[in-house]
């Protein structure tokens, strides 16, 4: 009896969703949306995930405000600004502020569930089987739910290297980069992606030295090659360092000093000396704690989900999305793949085209890319055309001061439709949307090149790469 009045009390959902990163929310709201009764489950406090919390906003916070004082002490004199007495940095009120971005941020997320009728779970949930999942709480006991379905959207961890010893003090991850005390003297950056760069430049900016010690031939390398390229130069001006084709095969820390210890291309060993090093070499898969043995939910290499086209699982009633399955572990991608399941779910034909899904690095100058990159088409025998444009020949770069980088449109050679469209320069973050909606609707490159873009802006990049796309018919050089 006991038992059989603990089943009739147990609350039951159409869908729950665990993990509450921007997967994950979306995902629950579209489905509150269509109808369903909905449950989201969250380990920590505050709801937003990786992102939200340890991720794009505090990074891109810390990115603005270093930015400002970049600004102010190498630009405003230029401008015409004098600002009386010495110009200091304040870790602490900077710190402060991000974490007071984050949790306007956080409470919003909290406010949607509310608003959508949304049952928050803290705690960590762990499947039971295919429809039942347990809610292991910090305090108090346990809860159980019923779902008829479940997305999992648990996200990812900061990966590491085998012989890093990860201390959280010294050697360090992007997590604990995002709330250090002080400004490191000399910071060593293991890796040359989106992480380790933005970081680094953030640091740098506020005054440290900084080396990054990358094992490919080139920093951002899933990016096109003239993207790499043109960041490295700009970086360089900004006196970042780095080691390319170098492979780390050390990590030490003693007292208040690391070593890192890498051999470089010739094999010879080379050795670095800071004050921190951060591990920003990737994320993998976070499962932990789901129990995915008792629902049947098999993984398939690199720890990840397994998914079919419609991002179910091998276990027909449980889907999985963002970070925790295959592709590229970008948040917006991940809320893509929260409506398409939730769309799914309600019977809708819902569709994602994964070429279509931007990457952006949001350094200063900022790089975007959408499609397909030079390399890519090579590789696949693809003839194409480029058109490209410097950002240098914009009167607003020159108005504003960001003369740095280029635009450049791929286009197929025969149909002129645009391929792929990569960019380096001011606010390219945003220009990259006229790229992607361009390539949703199957523009050619002479579409985009006979549309008025307002004068002056950045976005007039896009249309003189075009027109140079189309018979090099640029305007401005």
């Amino acid at each position: 009896m006991a038992n059989l009045k603990q089943q009739r009390s147990m609350s039951s959902y159409d869908v729950a969703v665990i993990g509450s990163g921007p997967g994950g929310y979306v995902a629950a709201i579209r489905c509150a949306q269509l109808g369903m009764k909905t449950a989201i489950i969250e380990k920590y406090g505050t709801l937003g995930g990786t992102c939200l919390n340890v991720g794009c906003i505090p990074s891109k916070a810390l990115l603005d405000s270093s930015h400002h004082y970049e600004d102010a002490i190498k630009h405003f004199e230029e401008h015409g600004i004098e600002i009386p007495g010495e110009i200091k940095v304040n870790l602490k009120q900077m710190i402060a502020r991000k974490q007071g971005v984050v949790d306007t941020t956080t409470k919003g997320i909290q406010f949607l569930m509310d608003k959508n009728k949304i049952d928050v779970y803290e705690g960590v949930g762990s499947f039971k089987d295919a429809t039942h999942i347990t809610i292991k709480k910090t305090k108090g006991k346990a809860e159980n739910i019923e779902a008829k379905y479940s997305i999992i959207a648990t996200g990812s961890k900061p990966a590491t290297l085998p012989f890093i010893s990860l201390d959280k003090e010294r050697v360090i991850t992007s997590t604990e980069a995002l709330k250090l005390t002080e400004i490191p003297k000399h910071m060593i950056i293991i890796g040359g992606g989106v992480i380790g760069l933005e970081l680094g430049q953030v640091y740098k900016r506020l005054g440290a030295e900084v080396t990054v010690v990358e094992y490919m031939d080139r920093i951002i390398p899933s990016m096109d090659a003239g993207l790499s390229k043109e960041l490295m130069r700009s970086m360089k001006k900004q006196k970042v360092k780095f080691a390319l084709s170098h492979k780390v095969k050390s990590v030490a820390r003693n007292g208040k000093k690391v070593t890192v210890i890498a051999d470089n291309k010739k094999g010879e060993e080379v050795q670095f000396e800071g004050d921190y090093c951060l591990v920003a070499v990737g994320r993998s898969a976070y499962t932990e704690g789901l129990n995915l043995e008792a629902a049947g939910v098999k993984l398939e290499d690199r720890g990840r989900i397994a998914v079919n086209d419609h991002l179910q699982t091998n276990v027909s009633n449980i889907y999985a999305i963002g970070d925790v399955i295959k592709g590229a572990m970008l948040a917006h991608k991940a809320e893509e793949e929260g409506t398409v399941v939730a769309e799914r779910l309600a019977g809708q034909q819902p569709h994602i085209n994964y070429n279509l899904i931007p990457g952006v690095v949001y350094t200063w100058p900022e790089v975007a890319a959408v499609g397909k990159t030079e390399e890519e088409l090579k590789e696949s025998g693809i003839a194409y055309k480029v058109g490209q444009f410097p950002m240098r020949a914009l009167g607003r770069s020159r108005a504003s001061m960001d003369i740095d980088g280029f635009v450049k449109i791929l286009a197929d050679e025969k149909t002129d439709e645009v391929l792929g469209v990569h960019m380096i320069g001011a606010r390219c973050a945003d220009l990259i949307s006229e790229g992607v909606t361009a390539m949703e609707f199957r523009a050619s490159a002479e579409d985009i090149a006979r549309m008025s873009h307002a004068h002056p802006t950045y976005s007039e990049a896009v249309k003189e790469a075009a027109l140079a796309a189309t018979a090099d018919r640029a305007l401005h050089i």
